[in-house]
């Protein structure tokens, strides 16, 4: 099942009445309109936990759908507008549609604005399955910033898929700094660590 359909699903469980359909029409015939949409989501879909879509809150997947029913011409134009233009809780749900909208890597730019933040939620976003799309030197130095503000490493797709020797340097050098410092590595980081210096070993 797809992420669309499994967002849909979960949103018609969720109930959030009639307004959703109308948005999304609106969003597929008059663009220009997806602006009052995606800022009403939170009050018209609701901020709650879906439980058909782990991870997602309805006013996120709402804003997915939305972005997803967006013609293709305008779909990047309109990604980007509403990234640049949203509160934090806009930005986060445009970072976690990326990777269902037919964007390839022209949205890259919104993940190396998300990932200069000190917004946990962003940064975790931006580390989604679209960063695949991240240059190799720019995802170490993400997942660096993952390990320095506390995110959890969970929230890095293909960590273990992507991490490697320059990643495992980076990560023991900032082990040292901690250690020097009477701080322990986070758990997580730690044990990337031990598997990558046990890859080379």
């Amino acid at each position: 099942m797809t992420l669309t359909r499994r967002l849909r699903d979960a949103l018609r469980d969720a109930s959030p009445g009639e307004w959703l359909e109308g948005a999304l029409a609106a969003a597929a015939e008059r663009p220009g309109t997806i602006g009052r949409s995606f800022a009403a989501a939170g009050r018209s879909a609701g901020r709650e936990p879906l439980p058909g879509a782990p991870g997602w809150t309805a006013d996120e997947a709402a804003r997915a759908l939305l972005l997803s029913a967006l013609p293709p011409d305008r779909l990047v134009a309109e990604t980007g507008e509403l990234y640049r233009y949203g509160d934090a809780d806009e930005k986060r749900a445009v970072l976690k549609a990326l990777p269902m909208l037919a964007v390839g890597a022209e949205a890259v730019p919104l993940l190396h604005d998300a990932i200069r933040t000190n917004d946990t939620r962003l940064v975790a976003a931006a580390l989604g399955p679209y960063a695949r799309h991240l240059d190799q030197a720019a995802w170490r130095q993400a997942v660096l910033k993952c390990v320095f503000m506390g995110v959890p490493l969970t929230a890095v797709d293909g960590l273990d898929e992507r991490a490697d020797h320059e990643l495992a340097a980076m990560l023991a050098a900032f082990a040292d700094e901690r250690a020097a410092a009477g701080r322990p590595m986070p758990a997580d980081a730690a044990a990337l660590l031990d598997r990558l210096t046990q890859k080379e070993a």
